[in-house]
């Protein structure tokens, strides 16, 4: 969004879910994906062997240099060397200064540069789109899909920079106006995630960056006003704790954004938490079942099971469970499964061979719990890290395995009889971000999006638990964390507003009423 289009962006903790790179041994250096000729595209990004983690107005990292390795056969992408803590330091220095000249800007001109971002980000979707589904593993329609996202808000930024205004409110004084004034909140700075690399950033607003750098300097722009710091957990602390950086946007698991939380609070600092997701799918007895299979299959296996908003529970009426997972079945042995940048495949790896360990466990321990696997569960036999989309059946609602956020394409499958039990089933996991229920019932509906319905951030009707669009307010509730991104009033998250009284009168009028002699 305009006003905030300096943020600090760090791929970072590798506690915690984020970017795919990790240190393997000089063996695996050998060859590089980015040296044989059917990835000679990754040039046109203008990236190298080894490339620099550092962007603040110019290229640069000190820090340990890491491997990027492709999910779809294991091989190294390329190398990048990290940021030390001194580059941050210089960083977020560089980032303030920067801030100073934004602010000057008026925000109509500052849409217009965001604007710019939007359109050179256009001319490279494809190889974008390309890079990322090479790096995190998500198909092509989903990689290219999500450098659209970023490009729709820019676009959707672009009117708010015209927009943004508060109300003038009725003075109780004479002579007195009374205003609201939205200014930025400051420097903001972002954690992002390995599973949506380009939209988080978007977001807030690093494949594309070398693409946005230009975009300032052809501006005459200060580069800092839009940095890039690649680093591991130091760099991620070091943001929390930096009292100058007024807003810390992470996006990540529970356990790591818990931490997160905790350091900002202690500096009285702002967060903005968009965290882990346990989300539900309810069909009702009077479920469209033609929308309910593709549904559920969507939201449970795209991106192989690794989006915030998948679909891990599947509740269904008791009267059409068995036709349901039937039909889900037949679904499931007709996925596509391939190289994730090969268009017509619809189901790439998991990001990590730490992911398909935790898929594996995942598995056995619902096996323990008295779940069955009635579909996949198992490894498949090809290179990279692929797994079966699997499905479970016969858990207890309140098996602790269905409340534990895994990262894998796992439904697991319960029977329900009654609206009120189904209701509470869904909000009784930590985690409260997204929800469905499919029903023809008006009445329903409308329970279920009351006070007594869905608790999370996002409540669906006949449509999944995934595919946000921009122009509503993302994120969850509970150990979700409650912030909320894109669009709706989620920019207030990133101002701060002023109560203004301006006294135009000759008079002097005090509060209740008292006067000076």
């Amino acid at each position: 969004m305009w006003h905030f289009a300096r943020a600090l962006c760090v791929n970072a903790a590798k506690n915690s879910k984020l970017l795919g790179l990790w240190n393997r041994p000089a063996a695996f250096m050998s060859t590089l994906l980015i040296n044989q000729p059917h990835y000679t595209w990754l040039k046109e990004l203008g990236l190298r062997e080894e490339n620099e983690g550092v962007y603040n107005g110019s290229w640069g990292g000190q820090g340990e240099v890491i491997t990027t390795y492709c999910p779809a056969n294991n091989e190294p992408i390329a190398r990048v060397r990290q940021a030390s803590v001194a580059d941050y330091e210089e960083t977020i220095k560089k980032a303030r200064e920067a801030w100073k000249v934004w602010a000057d800007i008026p925000a109509p001109k500052r849409g217009e540069i965001v604007r710019q971002i939007g359109d050179a980000l256009r001319e490279k979707i494809q190889v974008l789109g390309n890079l990322v589904s090479l790096e995190m593993g998500k198909i092509l329609v989903e990689g290219v899909g999500e450098v659209q996202e970023y490009v729709d808000i820019c676009d959707y930024a672009v009117g708010l920079s015209r927009m943004i205004g508060g109300p003038i409110l009725p003075s109780e004084r004479p002579g007195h106006a009374l205003i609201e004034q939205w200014n930025p909140v400051g420097l903001v700075g972002i954690i992002t995630a390995f599973n949506f690399p380009v939209a988080v950033y978007g977001w807030n607003n690093a494949i594309a960056m070398m693409i946005i750098a230009k975009v300032l300097e052809d501006n005459k722009l200060p580069g800092a006003i839009c940095s890039l710091t690649c680093g591991g957990a130091d760099i991620g602390t070091a943001m929390a704790k930096d009292e100058r950086v007024n807003l810390l946007s992470f996006t990540g698991s529970t356990q790591v954004g818990k931490q997160v939380a905790l350091m900002v609070q202690e500096r009285f600092g702002r967060s903005l938490l968009e965290l882990g997701g346990n989300n539900a799918i309810i069909a009702f007895e009077d479920a469209d079942l033609s929308l309910v299979v593709p549904s559920a299959l969507f939201a449970a296996v795209g991106t192989a099971g690794q989006r915030c908003t998948t679909a891990r529970r599947l509740f269904l009426h008791e009267n059409i469970h068995d036709d349901v997972v039937n039909r889900l079945k037949k679904a499931y042995a007709q996925i596509r499964v391939g190289n994730p940048w090969d268009p017509n495949v619809l189901y790439g790896p998991l990001h990590t061979k730490q992911s398909v360990s935790m898929f594996l466990g995942a598995v056995e321990e619902a096996k323990k719990e008295g779940g069955t696997v009635v579909y996949g569960g198992k490894v498949m036999d090809r290179p990279g890290n692929y797994v079966e989309p699997t499905i479970v059946t016969g858990l207890a609602h309140d098996a602790s395995i269905a409340h534990t956020e895994t990262f894998a394409p796992i439904l697991y499958v319960f029977k329900f009889k009654t609206e009120e039990e189904v209701f509470a089933w869904n909000n009784e996991v930590k985690q409260g971000l997204s929800s469905s229920i499919f029903t023809k019932d008006l009445g329903r509906i409308f329970r279920w999006l009351g006070p007594k319905g869905s608790d999370c951030g996002i409540v669906n009707v006949n449509i999944p638990t995934s595919g946000a669009e921009i122009g509503g307010a993302f994120g969850g509730e509970k150990h979700t964390g409650g912030g909320r991104e894109s669009g709706s009033d989620a920019w207030k998250q990133y101002m701060r507003r002023s109560t203004c009284t301006i006294n135009y009168s000759k008079d002097l009028p005090l509060a209740q009423g008292i006067k000076f002699q």
